[in-house]
């Protein structure tokens, strides 16, 4: 058959589908939804967790079939891009109005000589064709081949949408809907995923190999090059570039890259809490920059204590005030060997970390003051699983001491016998009225190994009940959403779980440095700059150790351990929590103040002693009606004052560092007890003094102290260390 003829049937064909379509136009009465409807209808597979300024810190896929990012307006996208898919795709695109009847008319006749010549035909879809497909998924084709329905429906369904949108909604839809590779659809999520870039921010060789990826979504890259080379030939555009250079970017884009969504996430625990719907922003209450310091230093301690076997670390701020949750930090991320595990929410053996709500307890009641006497000393307590034999952490008894000191130093005969006098199930029932949601049984089956912490809890439960301390007893819910963002919130609920009166001695008490000194001594991580009340815990076999404690203005919480459960090596509460929560601590203060609490109405401060001189004299703070000058212990004054004798100061394996800016004859040590009777200081075996407070001038180098009575009975010893050296 000649050409001419062919033209003329392919002429008579194109006229009479034309009018048919005009024909189906009419009748058919297709509706297409509006621009507004397909934007607001766009759902991205993504949800974000923003900090309290609006900082994205999470980002959380939650639809696993595709992927997209947050829909863009034409304007955010580069004007390069946008002249490449005209050129390539649809260079009359500003002149038809759906359906480009020129290049149907082309495209047939074209099709007919490659139909008759046994070539594959080709299409002259619109970019206003395109979008119809992706807007109704029913004119999508089946194996790559559009039925003649199909075609006419997607036809009709371009002509329908270019009466009602403009040119611009069209192109917007477009490079917001299209296909680009694989899983990705539209130019936000491919210019990430490709390039690591903003679709405003494409270059010329980046747009045409997005434009390339267009006509075959899951080509390999020397296909992809070779078609943007193509249109690169074509488009007349200005482009320095040449097919090599776009071979080069094809093959490290395509076959060499990594999907540059996956962005570094800086609260992903919150976020797998907080992100439920693909498509939302939700503003938490964290605060960024927080937030990435509490995460370095979780991970710098850790490297720290390396060779101890800790991999994990978790660490929680909340502010007193408010409730917000400032800080979230679940894992130590890369060095856990359980990363997604939330260290804040997982259960843990709670140490001695219960000790404040239980003397809190007691004195809220009246049955013990701050300057009560308590007897740490060895004790058998039968029980229905055995004798219950309680150690301190140490393997040291301490003898007499008052309640202040026993807290304050974490001593643990003394909070079994406190728990034997207020009650197992007393204190279940006071640690639930603090959240502790789960201690979920009765008294019998916790027994007296409570007031131990013989009870699995979570760090945010436990940093909250904290905070109710901190807030004069009152307890509160936390806040993760920022409640300014959602409206009608209903008012929280709150009560109280200890007196006013008992929440100010107890703080006062977790922030007395002298009186943590029998167990921590006068340095450690501990003490801060500014007040804080603070306690550690250590669980049984180091499994897990705890440190949390408040400023006027925030509660910090922190847990160190393993999440698969395995000891770690010498690793306490002091040394391995600690650090961390001083470092929050302070940066948390860097410019501001934190004041320590007046004393409230119902507390009484008296001048107290004690004889024995267990303690030396001080002002001790009382609930009014409990107070005392004197705290008398019944028995031999004498024989008591020797057993109660105590080095307070240097504690065993303390280390002491001599300033080497300060001359050797102006550095001295101060050697400390307590005891109403007599001593004698022997050093090394040598006699160094009978002061009652002795003073030595440090020599390097590893010591015992040993205190005798003036008998020559010994009544403590000490191993310490000395280490540097002073100007002459």
């Amino acid at each position: 058959m000649k050409h001419s003829n062919k033209k003329r049937i392919l002429t008579v064909l194109v006229i009479s589908g034309i009018l048919m379509l005009a024909l189906i136009a009419l009748m058919s009465g297709i509706q297409v939804p509006s621009f507004l409807q397909v934007k607001t209808g766009y759902l991205p597979s993504e949800a974000w967790l923003l900090d309290r300024h609006n900082e994205v810190i999470s980002i959380k896929r939650i639809n696993s079939k595709v992927r997209r990012l947050e829909w863009l307006s034409l304007k955010e996208i580069s004007p390069a891009i946008q002249n490449y898919v005209i050129v390539s795709e649809d260079r009359r695109f500003y002149e038809h109005t759906g359906v480009d009847w020129h290049a149907v008319l082309a495209s047939a006749w074209s099709n007919l000589l490659h139909i008759l010549d046994g070539k594959h035909p080709r299409g002259a879809s619109t970019v206003t064709m395109q979008l119809a497909g992706f807007i109704d998924p029913a004119l999508l084709p089946a194996s790559n081949k559009r039925t003649f329905i199909q075609k006419i429906n997607q036809v009709l369904t371009a002509i329908e949408i270019e009466k009602n949108w403009s040119k611009e909604e069209i192109l917007e839809a477009y490079f917001n809907l299209a296909s680009f590779r694989g899983e990705i659809i539209g130019v936000h999520a491919a210019s990430y995923a490709l390039f690591g870039n903003h679709p405003s921010a494409l270059n010329q060789n980046q747009s045409l190999l997005l434009v390339a990826l267009l006509k075959g979504p899951l080509s390999k890259s020397a296909l992809v090059s070779s078609r943007a080379c193509a249109i690169l030939k074509s488009s007349h555009l200005e482009n320095n570039s040449t097919c090599e250079d776009l071979l080069v970017l094809a093959h490290e884009t395509l076959d060499l890259h990594n999907n540059q969504l996956s962005q570094e996430s800086i609260a992903p625990h919150l976020a797998q809490k907080l992100l439920t719907q693909p498509g939302v922003r939700i503003q938490a209450t964290l605060d960024a920059n927080l937030q990435r310091f509490a995460i370095q230093s979780i991970r710098g301690h850790l490297l720290q204590l390396g060779g101890q076997n800790v991999n994990d670390g978790a660490a929680i701020v909340i502010d007193n005030k408010t409730g917000e949750i400032l800080a979230y930090v679940g894992s130590s991320g890369s060095l856990s060997l359980a990363a997604d595990v939330d260290g804040i929410m997982a259960l843990r053996q709670a140490g001695s970390t219960l000790k404040p709500m239980l003397y809190g307890m007691a004195i809220s009641n009246k049955l013990l003051t701050a300057a009560s006497a308590m007897d740490d000393s060895p004790i058998q307590i039968n029980t229905p699983m055995g004798l219950y034999i309680p150690q301190n952490y140490d393997r040291d008894f301490k003898g007499i001491v008052s309640v202040r000191t026993a807290l304050a130093s974490s001593l643990n005969v003394p909070a079994v016998r406190t728990l034997g006098l207020i009650g197992v199930d007393s204190f279940v029932r006071t640690l639930r009225s603090y959240g502790l949601h789960n201690l979920s049984e009765d008294g019998n089956y916790y027994g007296l190994s409570l007031a131990l912490g013989g009870v699995d809890i979570n760090l945010m439960e436990l940093t909250n009940a904290y905070r109710a301390l901190a807030n004069a007893g009152i307890w509160h819910p936390v806040k993760f959403i920022n409640s300014e963002k959602v409206p009608n919130t209903p008012l929280q609920q709150s009560n109280r779980v200890v007196s006013t009166q008992a929440a100010s001695i107890i703080a006062n008490i977790l922030a007395d440095k002298s009186a943590r000194a029998l167990t921590f001594g006068l340095e450690n991580p501990l003490s801060t700059r500014i007040w804080t009340a603070v306690k550690t815990g250590t669980s049984k076999d180091m499994r897990d150790n705890w440190c949390v404690g408040f400023s006027s203005r925030y509660t910090v919480g922190v847990w160190v351990g393993n999440f698969s459960g395995k000891p770690m090596k010498d690793v306490s509460g002091a040394s391995g929590a600690a650090p961390i929560w001083r470092d929050i601590v302070e940066f948390l203060h860097v410019g501001k103040s934190s004041t320590q609490p007046q004393i409230p109405s119902g507390v009484v401060s008296r001048a107290v002693h004690f004889i024995p001189e267990i303690e030396t004299p001080r002002n001790e703070w009382f609930v009014s009606g409990t107070e005392a000058d004197v705290v008398r212990l019944v028995g031999n004054v004498k024989q008591g004052a020797a057993q109660y004798a105590k080095i307070l100061y240097p504690t065993n394996g303390t280390v002491i560092a001599i300033d080497p800016d300060i001359p050797t004859n102006h550095q001295r040590v101060q050697f400390s007890y307590k005891g109403g009777i007599d001593v004698t200081w022997m050093l090394d075996g040598a006699n160094v003094g009978s002061e009652k407070d002795g003073w030595w001038q440090p020599t390097s180098g590893n010591h015992e102290l040993v205190m005798k009575d003036l008998s020559g009975n010994e009544l403590d010893s000490v191993v310490f260390d000395v280490r540097g050296s002073a100007l002459p």
